[in-house]
């Protein structure tokens, strides 16, 4: 079983979700339900932080593009932050997700 992590911090009415170990098929359905019970209609703002994450395949990819889907219709801004030549950024650019959310270091 692979394994993922969210840590959800509070910082007023914005939320930082920290992300860590592996997203796929096997726990993406986990993880999205996690992802969506940490973003309420007040949140203003969502840092998501992939700095720890080490896989992250389509499965992985559809949650992420639907987080997008949902703050955009909420009206939340997202940041997202992955490292430059991060394999988890690589992945980010090549799937379009920056047509979603600018990627930050």
């Amino acid at each position: 079983m692979t394994a993922a992590s969210v840590v959800v911090h509070p910082e007023g009415s914005a939320v930082r979700i920290v992300m860590g170990g592996e997203i796929d098929l096997e726990n993406a359905l986990e993880v999205e339900e996690q992802l969506t019970a940490a973003i309420t209609n007040e949140t203003s703002g969502v840092t998501l932080d992939l700095a720890d994450l080490a896989y992250l395949d389509s499965a992985g990819l559809r949650v992420l593009f639907a987080l997008g889907a949902r703050l955009e219709v909420l009206q939340i801004e997202m940041t997202v932050l992955a490292p430059p030549g991060s394999l988890t950024r690589r992945v980010l650019q090549l799937s379009g997700f920056e047509g979603v959310a600018a990627l930050d270091g």
